[in-house]
């Protein structure tokens, strides 16, 4: 039963019919895990923390510097110097008091990003790198988490959501197996320049496919790739296939 307070709090998002009292105490109920605090974790942490998602965890090992702020709107200047992991969890909590919120100051690796995937209702990849993505899809996928996965470049925004629950793929290794040279990751925005509003709109996007997840409202995107073209304004849809080889999800047939 919801209180007066947050009946009047989430009055809006209640009145959507896919959502409703029953879809605000889901929300109420859930632990999401933001994987990163960079563009992308910081658009869907605010956005997360506004629809009344019950705990937030927040992992991010760095700290806020004045080329983030360009894009990295949850921070302010004087947060420069400090833990993106902390200071984002206070800007949360100044904008939902009502809800919890754990910073990590750590890169989850091995059991530590294990245990917390375990904990989590539903993840959020919101990394920059190759390395921190393959190891979070293989996590989820052994843990039976749904996953949702973004990523932005420049002008260009990808948005890939993977449901592991029933225990198969396709997953992130499927479309994108690791480079066997680590020296040839793709670049990232410090290398190759981002517009800003483009991954706020991709981490928006994350932040409603885990509120559509969690409440049962409306068709999560599973198993599908969505590119966004800031340039163009164009978004195109790709259906993701199993790779039965894949050794994450692979059926090995």
């Amino acid at each position: 039963m919801l209180s007066d307070q947050a009946f009047l709090r989430y009055n809006r998002q209640i009145m959507l019919p896919e959502v409703g009292e029953q879809g605000q105490q889901l929300l109420a109920q859930a632990q999401v895990l933001l994987v990163g605090a960079g563009g992308l974790g910081s658009a869907a942490a605010l956005y997360l923390a506004g629809a009344g998602i019950g705990h937030l965890i927040i992992a991010d090992d760095d700290e806020v510097d004045s080329s983030n702020l360009q894009r990295q709107v949850i921070y302010r200047d004087s947060h420069q110097g400090r833990s993106k992991a902390l200071m984002a969890a206070e800007q949360v909590i100044a904008l939902n008091p009502h809800i919890r919120v754990r910073p990590v100051q750590a890169r989850l690796a091995g059991q530590r990003l294990a245990m917390e995937i375990a904990l989590a209702d539903v993840v959020l990849d919101c990394s920059d790198n190759l390395t921190t993505r393959h190891a979070v899809n293989q996590a989820c996928f052994s843990a039976g988490k749904p996953l949702i996965s973004g990523a932005a470049i420049r002008w260009q925004g990808q948005l890939m959501s993977f449901d592991f629950r029933q225990g198969h793929g396709p997953c992130y290794h499927c479309l994108f197996p690791p480079l066997p040279d680590v020296s040839q990751e793709p670049q990232n925005c410090s290398s190759s320049g981002i517009a800003g509003p483009v991954v706020g709109v991709m981490g928006n996007m994350q932040a409603l496919e885990c509120i559509k997840l969690l409440s049962g409202a409306g068709e999560v995107a599973f198993g599908t790739l969505l590119q966004f073209d800031g340039l163009t304004m164009a978004w195109q849809r790709f259906n993701l296939t199993l790779d039965k080889q894949c050794p994450v999800c692979g059926t090995g047939e």
